[in-house]
Formats: structure tokens, sequence, C-alpha cells
């Protein structure tokens, strides 16, 4: 007793020393903030072996050689920090602690390395091994059961409420072992019923791996007579979204705007400074969001086009951004971009149906390039997909030995990224300090085109060279000194960070809050309403609503929420108003241009400014709706 009294003090006095203590306390305020109460609490603990060696040998033992143990000692000591410093008041028992004790690094000796070559035999001591291999095979990310409540069912038992029966899922454990019939009342032997309320869920994947050197079967190596076995492995409560992200955005939780703002803002660091055409980065992260390669049908487009006087970079930051896309595809424009015929080349005289880049990508995005290398058939079929979301394919009877023609369609299930040189063709350039949003040239690109697209985003800043300095300093950087960070500040959140924060946001599932669904439904009814007016352009279309929609969502899930905020709301509002009176000329909003990112992002001042001005264009898209549309908040549009 005295020995674990003493290892219970060393863990104390570790996680005092390591700053895990101020950790474990910031995550159980997430817990006590929270009003539901739960089975299970959950916490990982992230232990260094060599510390923990210098300060009580004893526990380090105790760790890497009878992890279990460990286990159980730490969980002992989280729960009386809890009840000392009354961290979570809806904890009522040990039982209730979840402990997952996370190891730094393993020490460098045979016994802590698992070979895959030399599987082990027979049942040796259980500790903690280090495993590398090359993954053949993983499944989709599917949920277990970390912790469950059961209650008796005996009414008369004290044990028929509270939290006395807990069972919470241990390592190697299947499903089974922590949720099933048949568990009896410690108290009075009768039949225990789970409390489905209180179930805690988590993330498992399975994974299938081999020892490196089985590639070599596949190699121009001689044949051997070795034999490879794969071996399955569970992974628990995988990471979707990085460290880095996870601080951000606990630091950005007193505004609804700042998280997807500082991305933005930092966003293709690699390619061009941090601050630059950040609306267009914004934009392009919503159109990532709403992809989908596993369901294509769910996709809601978000196809984007960008008017600019600097093709170059634009199409760097597209085509950098490309590579963060479930399915991206590059389109060539000798190529083709949605499906060609062929005599079949086996000599069976059939029609041979060819894949285009739109295919290709779908459920991705399909990368257009300069739209002003594009011949006019060729833009008319785009504009076609755009509009209807299918390609067409007709294929004659008689040349392919068939009695009758056939007409196929083809549905188009990718996002569109396009830009143009404004400067390219037009009668006059313009002028990114004085121009009116409403009159911006289009280049050689037809206003059909334009007006296609979901959104229309118009590259400049605030002055004519504002760009020019900072992106030649980058290039310089680059060039004189390869590989080395050059925004400390930015380089903290990787590409990496940014594919998998992504990849977790596309899997969200959000729901539109009723807030959100009146002020969209409000904007585009009073929108319509003023640019009816002849002399207001023309009026909004229908699919404007659906961008819209499209637009809250990708910003909810980008923001990593599941419920679509009337906030949400307010960024559609203003990325769609931008992009119409590019098309159709100003409204009764008196939105500027940089409304979205009015300063440079670079210090807490400024996204406290920036707030503030999102705040007041809130405050005035809600007084244009109850002008030009005061039934708007309860009408949904039967369009």
């Amino acid at each position: 007793m005295a020995e674990l009294l003493e290892m219970k003090e060393a863990i104390v006095s570790y996680l005092d020393r390591s700053g895990g203590l101020l950790q474990f306390v910031d995550d159980c305020k997430l817990y006590n903030d929270s009003a539901q109460s739960e089975a299970v609490y959950r916490f990982c603990i992230h232990v260094n072996p060599t510390d923990l060696i210098e300060l009580d040998a004893r526990l380090a033992d105790c760790l890497l050689h009878d992890p279990f143990k460990a286990t159980a000692l730490f969980q002992s000591v989280c729960f009386l920090s809890i009840k000392t410093l009354s961290l979570i008041e809806k904890i009522h028992t040990e039982n209730q602690v979840n402990v997952v004790l996370k190891l730094t690094h393993l020490p460098p000796f045979p016994e802590y390395f698992l070979d895959l070559c030399k599987f082990p035999r027979g049942y040796g001591p259980m500790r903690p091994v280090a495993m590398e291999g090359l993954t053949i095979a993983m499944t989709r990310i599917t949920k277990y059961t970390q912790g469950a409540r059961f209650l008796c069912t005996d009414d008369k038992c004290p044990f028929s409420r509270g939290f006395h029966h807990i069972r919470v899922h241990s390592p190697g454990a299947t499903e089974s072992v922590t949720v099933r019939g048949g568990f009896t009342c410690a108290l009075c032997s009768a039949p225990l019923k789970e409390d489905v309320k209180f179930r805690v869920l988590g993330d498992k994947q399975l994974v299938e791996m081999v020892p490196a050197q089985a590639l070599d079967v596949l190699s121009v190596h001689p044949p051997c007579s070795f034999r490879y076995q794969s071996v399955t492995l569970f992974l628990r409560d995988p990471s979707l979204v990085s460290s880095n992200f996870q601080a951000l955005l606990a630091a950005s939780a007193c505004s609804t705007w700042r998280f997807s703002a500082i991305l933005a803002n930092t966003f293709g660091s690699p390619v061009i400074p941090p601050g630059l055409y950040s609306t267009l980065k914004l934009v392009l992260l919503l159109s990532l969001v709403q992809t989908s390669e596993d369901d294509p049908d769910s996709l809601n487009y978000l196809d984007v086009f960008a008017l600019t006087n600097d093709t170059l970079i634009i199409e760097r930051l597209m085509t950098y951004s490309l590579g963060l896309a479930s399915r991206g595809i590059r389109h060539q424009v000798t190529g083709e971009l949605f499906v060609s015929l062929s005599r079949d080349e086996h000599g069976t005289g059939a029609a041979n149906v060819h894949a285009g880049s739109a295919l290709l990508a779908s459920g991705g995005v399909c990368l257009l390039g300069d739209l002003a290398s594009y011949r006019k058939d060729k833009m008319e079929a785009l504009q076609s997909a755009l509009e209807t979301r299918t390609a067409a394919l007709f294929i004659p009877g008689k040349k392919y030995g068939e009695d009758v023609d056939q007409q196929l369609s083809f549905p188009i299930q990718c996002n569109f990224w396009a830009l143009c040189d404004i400067t390219t063709g037009a009668k006059r350039s313009l002028n990114s300090d004085s121009a009116v949003l409403g009159s911006a040239e289009m280049g050689p690109v037809p206003a059909q085109i334009a007006e296609a697209f979901s959104l229309l985003v118009q590259c400049r800043e605030a002055g004519r060279d504002r760009s020019l300095l900072p992106l030649v300093v980058h290039t310089l950087r680059l060039a004189v000194r390869p590989g080395e960070p050059l925004y400390p500040a930015c380089m903290q959140f990787t590409t990496q960070d940014y594919q998998e924060l992504l990849a977790h946001a596309r899997g969200l599932r959000v729901e539109l809050s009723p807030e959100a669904e009146k002020l969209i439904h409000g904007y585009y009814m009073a929108s319509r309403r003023v640019r009816s007016d002849s002399t207001q352009g023309s009026s909004l279309p229908v699919a404007s609503i659906r961008h819209l929609i499209s637009l809250a969502e990708a910003h909810s899930k980008l923001s990593l929420r599941r419920v679509v905020l009337e906030e949400d709301a307010v960024v559609a509002v203003l990325l769609c108003e931008n992009s119409v009176t590019l098309k159709h000329g100003a409204s009764a909003l008196v939105i500027p241009p940089d409304a979205l990112f009015p300063c440079d992002l670079h210090d807490l001042d400024s996204l406290r400014r920036r707030d503030l001005t999102l705040e007041q264009l809130h405050q005035q898209i809600l007084q244009f709706v109850y002008a030009y549309a005061p039934g708007a908040a309860s009408y949904i549009t039967e369009e």
C-alpha cells in the first residue's frame, strides 16, 4: 500500500512538472461546461518514459511492463484531482474516469519493437511495443463503444440509479465485452440493463500491415521462398484534426468568424505570402469542403471563377489547392473535358467512350485554368455542363455498326475552378483602385460563362502594386533559402494539417438552423425584389439560393460545426452579394468588395476590427431583409 501511494505521489509530481496537470484541468473545463452528463469522461495523457525514469524508476517500470496497472494508478490520481479541485461536478465514481496513456517514445531496445517477420510465439509480458510496416489495406472509420452505463432492473436496489455499473473499453476487448446482455448486479444479482442515452462512442479503424521486406516480392529481384503474413491492427480514436488546429479552434472560440478567417489568411503560405487574396483562398477552402469522393451524388457544387490581372499567381494558388482535394484533376486545353468517342481498337467495330477530365474528377475538383485559351465550342459545352450538370454524347448508329443512333447522358459531379486575365482582349483594363462592382471586365470570357459559375471572385488588393513587393520577396527567399520556414507563425499549419482538416470537415453532417434558413431566404427574396427593377440589373437567378445554402453549410463545416448558424449565412450572403454585383450591378446593400477581409489578420486587434465589421454588415443585411422582404422570415421558396 505504501508503494502504491508513493507511485501516486510521483504521478502528481510528474504531471505538475510536465504541464500535464494544466492540460488535464483544461480538459475538465470542457466537460464541466457541457450541460449533458456522461457515463465516461475520457482523458489522454502524454507520458515521456525517460523523464518518468528520472523521477521514479518503479513507476516507469510499471508503465513499461504493466501498463494496465499504471493506467489504473493514473486513473485514481485523476479522479482524486477532480474531486479535490472540484473540476467536474457531474462525476460520481472513479469508474467514470477513462484514462488513455500515450507514450511519446519507447526505449531503444529490441524488446520494445515488434518485428513482423519474427512474430512472437507464446505469451510474454504485456508491454507496449512499436511497429513499423507498410499499410496495404484499411477500413473506413466506424464507431465503437468507449463506455456505457448499466442500471439494475430491480427498482428497490440502490444500484438501479447512479453510476455504480460502468463498462469501459479495454485494449484488446471486443464490442461484446463492453456492451451486451447478461450482466448481473454486483449487489443483488438482478439483471442489468443499459442506459443507452449515456453510451459514449469513439472512432475505430482497422489497418492491415505487412513488413517492408514484402516489397521484394514485387520487385525485379529473383523470387524467394519467404512468405509474408499481414497483421491487422485496431486503431482507436484516430486523430482527424491536428493539435495545432485544435488549439487554434479553442483560442478562437470567442468568435464564430475567426477560425475560418485565420485558415484563409494563412492558407497557401508555401505559394504566396499570408494575407494576399484571402477572399479567394476562403472560397477555395469552401469549395474543397463541398466535395465528397465517397458520395458524389450528394455534392453541393461550388464552382469558382477568378478574375485577375496576374494569372500566374492565381493559377499557382489553385494548383496548390488542387492537391488538397479528395480527387483533383488539372484539365489540359488540348484534352477532352467531358467525353469523347472513338472506334474500338479490338476489331469489334463498337463505339468506345472515353472519360474526360470532368468525369475523372467526380467527387472532387476539375481545374480548368485560364478560360482565355478555350475555343468558342468548348466554352459553349462548359456553359451547358455548368447549367445542367450533365454531358451529352451522340453516337451515330451507322458509323458504329448499330441500327439506330444513341444519345447518352453523363452526370457531372465535380466542382470547376477557372480563372481569366481581365486585361486580355478587354477594351479597357480594370483599375483595381477605383473599380466599381458590377462594372468588372470579363476579358475574352462571355458573360454567360461567368453567370454559370457559382461564385465570381475578383482578385485585387487595395493598392495597385500592394501585392508585388511581398510576392517578389517571397519568390527570392524561396530561391535563396529553399526549405526554410518563411513565415514561422504560419508554417505551424502544414499542408498535411490542412489536408487532415479538410478531410474531417468533408465528413461532417450539418443541419441548417432556423435562423440561418430565415436569413438566407430573406436575403434571396429581398435581392430578387430589388434587382427585378430594370434600373438595378437583372433578377437574381433561382439557383442562387442553392449556392447560398451550400456556402453556409461549407463555412459551418470549415469551422468544424455541425449546425449552420446565422453567422455562417452572413458569410454566404457576403460572398454571394459580391459575386452577383460583379455580374449584375449594385443593389440596395452597401457591401465593400473587401468586406470579409478588410485588414491584414496579423494580430488580435485586426481580428477584433474584422469581427466588428462583420457584425455591422450582419445588422445591415437584417435591415435589408426587413425592408424589402418583411414576410421572408417564415417563407420557404417553392421555386
